[in-house]
């Protein structure tokens, strides 16, 4: 049986992790992105072959030249305040460019899909653990079009032979261990890397966006994962589908959230230094809280989040950043 994965947005910051995650367990990863966002630096452990999702030719040429046993879709436009201010995008490039992954998959008669979804899906959902059977009713078009491919996959699924892993997270955070693959996206505006880029004075402060949500401190509360930990499932969720055990969707997450003051303070334990901060109004479409239960990827895909302590995330992040990473 192939061993090789087409993961599309390979060259991401989740995507190349989990490339690392498959080399490691045996798999031969094919990064199939435009590097929009990701960066060629981060391409270290598997082919490399640029492309668009919205190119079903190119698509065609590369599941025909590297014949895989399965895809792990990654790429995807995914700021919240971007998709209420361009909704259009989002549904574009989001969902036109997963039909011609999904149907590229099918006429490649490849049989196993695994789908990096998200917790967005689910809508403003306050004082619940979040689980796979609550309600999905995203509040902006980042997370209504990432539920417009989870129902893709559905129906393509009934059609076709063609299983699917849906994972559903919200905040991912940390870094590779060892230092090679880190988090840094060009504009930045992801929590952690915009806190250490102010304690390290590469700009002036970090911004808190909102102040007055209904938390015990007034900041948004979210659910933070470990990419490492997070690509781990991945692979489960793989060789869950290697082992024919049919379609499943997954929560990650740790069950306790974290608010944007926890994670500053928590900050500066780790790098003892001060976060220079500034408060701001909030943004639209951000909910105040959301954190995902993972009883189900715990119990069946035997998933150990091993280093989800938000100690642990922010000590991996400040060790790559401080070397520097890739191509910044």
């Amino acid at each position: 049986m192939s061993q090789t994965v087409i993961v599309s947005g390979g060259a991401g910051y989740i995507g190349s992790h989990a490339c690392k995650a498959l080399n490691a367990a045996g798999f031969i990863p094919v990064v199939f992105d435009n590097l929009s966002t990701g960066w060629r630096d981060a391409v270290q452990f598997g082919p490399f072959e640029e492309g668009d999702l919205l190119d079903r030719s190119r698509l065609d040429e590369v599941f025909a030249k590297h014949n895989p046993a399965a895809v792990m879709h990654f790429a995807a436009l995914s700021q919240v305040g971007d998709s209420m201010k361009d909704p259009g995008r989002y549904w574009r490039e989001n969902v036109v460019g997963a039909l011609n992954l999904i149907e590229a998959t099918v006429a490649a008669e490849c049989r196993h899909f695994v789908f990096s979804s998200t917790c967005a899906t689910y809508g403003e959902q306050d004082a619940v653990t979040l689980t796979e059977d609550s309600p999905q009713i995203p509040i902006n078009a980042y997370g209504g079009s990432k539920l417009a491919i989870e129902g893709m996959l559905r129906d393509f699924s009934a059609r076709y032979d063609l299983d699917s892993v849906i994972f559903r997270y919200f905040n991912v955070a940390g870094a590779d261990p060892d230092a090679e693959l880190g988090e840094f996206h060009q504009p930045e505006t992801h929590l952690i890397p915009l806190m250490l880029d102010a304690i390290e004075g590469k700009r002036p402060a970090l911004t808190i966006f909102g102040t007055d949500y209904p938390t015990p401190d007034g900041t948004c509360i979210r659910d933070y994962v470990h990419v490492m930990d997070l690509v781990d499932a991945h692979v489960l969720g793989l060789k869950w589908l290697q082992a024919d055990k049919g379609s499943r969707v997954f929560n990650l997450g740790t069950g306790s959230g974290f608010s944007v003051r926890d994670v500053v303070e928590a900050s500066r334990a780790v790098t003892n230094r001060e976060v220079p901060m500034t408060l701001g109004e909030r943004r639209p479409g951000d909910c105040s809280k959301l954190v995902s239960g993972s009883a189900r990827a715990i119990e069946e895909l035997g998933w150990e989040p091993k280093r989800s302590t938000l100690n642990q995330m922010i000590a991996d992040a400040w060790r790559w950043h401080q070397g520097k990473g890739f191509a910044r």
